[in-house]
């Protein structure tokens, strides 16, 4: 499952260095690059970033600061990683329920460069937040194996 998202934000990187190299070009041969171009490259972007959480989270490549996890004496520890995997459940799953009612109560406005749907990049984030759900589920709370000195 990780790998098909990687593949799909691979896709949307790679759509989204085409939408910039056609923005510079159109600038500089044409004088003015299109108004939608900004705009596109913002959605995309975004969308990488919340569609990749969870593939971070479970490899454990997210930024964080484990020092307290490895002073603590092991249950303790074990009791702290299973507080913050609870955490990232509940938290990622009330984003997720409330960022797709927010993605459809928008969905009569518009948006100013590519006129379409707000419904449509706002998309991005219960995706995001729900694929953070499913791979942290999926991983369990102590789903990393972190080396313990």
């Amino acid at each position: 499952m990780s790998r098909l998202v990687e593949a799909v934000v691979g896709t949307l990187i790679l759509t989204n260095l085409l939408v910039l190299l056609y923005g510079v070009a159109a600038r500089y041969l044409l004088g003015r690059s299109p108004i939608w171009m900004d705009e596109l490259s913002r959605f995309l972007i975004i969308a990488c970033a919340l569609l990749m959480a969870g593939v971070v989270l479970i490899r454990n490549e997210h930024m964080r600061i484990g020092l307290l996890e490895q002073r603590l004496p092991l249950p303790l520890a074990r009791l702290l990683k299973l507080y913050q995997w609870l955490l990232i459940l509940i938290i990622s799953a009330g984003f997720c329920w409330y960022s797709w009612h927010y993605a459809f109560s928008v969905s009569r406005f518009t948006t100013m460069g590519l006129s379409i749907s707000r419904t449509w990049p706002v998309l991005s984030l219960p995706l995001g937040f729900g694929l953070l759900f499913v791979f942290n589920l999926l991983r369990g709370p102590f789903g990393c194996k972190e080396a313990r000195s």
